[in-house]
């Protein structure tokens, strides 16, 4: 029996994972897939997010390296990755995505000679002060295969010199997750909790460091958020970093009442939140994806973004970091003009039970 160990680390890697690990189970006669938690998301939410929302099993390693600065991160998880490596001896390694802890695993498995694989690879913003960045560049150049969501990927592997047989276009599978958790939204008691109705409020989600992290930025982003508040109720689930940078320059209080602001919010909420939303703003990948899947109108406020798919025919519109162009997109969408889009190729929901079969065929 052949044994895949696939790391998952932060948020938005267990939504990928997550469905390859139920496709992995038609193969569960030949593969052992077994599941590896970093730990670089640790509180009791993204436990919750393993053992309710997306009906994952308990990992088998949990490495429990939490937070500290990147380097210290990434080291921690070197540390620790190597040992589960040493006395697993596994086949493969599957990592997803772009966080610290992919680069991390990756690293290591290569320097033990062990093959890896790398969901989502080929995504480029161009931006290297994005660490993110960094991470993705690194781990397509030392994974031995390369599972690409969008054709922007191909080309992007392809004029860094990787080899044509290393890549395999399959889709994405965030969007297998969305898919198959739908059906769990018509549950959900979101919107009643926060008083708002369907189609009638503007979803937020901000986090980046180039817009939470200067005292100016944050003023415009609060003054951006207070002026389309008053066209319509305004949800923000309010990351730690955000909402501590708020408080620390003393203007969380500046926001108008109608500017909701929440925990982090569970997957099965969120995305139930995304669905009835009319609008997003966003500095985030995966919204983008789902945002455009879903027909959602939505907003990224960014120079550049690595799913370039999501604008050239989803329904994303790029504004930089201009939050008055921002504003004023954002009221025009508000105001009915709407961008039209259409769901990219091979985000059908099936993305996880390609990679198994290819993995299970091809690669072992």
């Amino acid at each position: 029996m052949k044994k895949i160990i696939s790391v998952v680390g932060a948020r938005p890697n267990f939504m990928k994972i997550a469905p390859i690990h139920r496709a992995f189970q038609k193969y569960k006669e030949e593969i052992n897939h077994l599941i590896c938690h970093t730990g670089q998301h640790y509180d009791e939410r993204m436990s919750k997010i393993f053992f309710d929302d997306l009906e994952l099993p308990k990992p088998d390693f949990y490495l429990g390296v939490g937070s500290g600065s990147h380097a210290e991160q990434t080291g921690a998880i070197m540390i620790e990755f190597e040992k589960v490596l040493l006395k697993e001896n596994p086949d493969l390694i599957i990592v997803v995505g772009d966080v610290n802890s992919t680069i991390a695993c990756s690293l290591t498995a290569s320097k033990l000679l062990l093959p890896t694989v790398h969901v989502e690879a080929g995504l480029r913003s161009f931006d290297r002060k994005m660490p993110e960045e960094i991470n993705r560049i690194l781990t397509d150049t030392i994974a031995k295969y390369l599972f690409v969501t969008e054709k922007s990927g191909i080309i992007n592997l392809k004029n860094e010199g990787i080899s044509e047989d290393k890549v395999f276009f399959v889709g994405n599978v965030m969007i297998d997750s969305l898919i198959h958790f739908l059906p769990k939204t018509m549950t959900s008691k979101i919107l009643d909790q926060l008083k708002i109705e369907t189609k009638n409020y503007v979803l937020v989600t901000l986090h980046r460091p180039s817009n939470v992290d200067e005292k100016e930025n944050l003023i415009s982003l609060v003054n951006l958020l207070n002026n389309i508040s008053l066209k319509r109720k305004v949800v923000f689930p309010i990351h730690p970093r955000t909402k501590n940078n708020l408080d620390a320059f003393g203007i969380l209080s500046s926001l108008n009442p109608d500017v909701i602001l929440t925990d982090p919010i569970g997957y099965i909420d969120f995305i139930t939140l995304i669905k009835n939303c009319e609008l997003i703003l966003t500095d985030s990948g995966g919204i983008q994806e789902e945002s455009t899947y879903l027909g959602v109108q939505c907003i990224t406020i960014r120079t550049t973004t690595e799913r370039p798919v999501t604008v050239d025919i989803g329904t994303n519109q790029l504004v930089g970091d201009d939050y008055i162009k921002a504003e004023q997109v954002a009221i025009e969408v508000l105001n009915g003009k709407r961008k039209q889009g259409k769901i990219p190729e091979k985000w059908d929901g099936k993305t996880a039970e390609r990679i198994a079969e290819i993995i299970s065929y091809k690669l072992l």
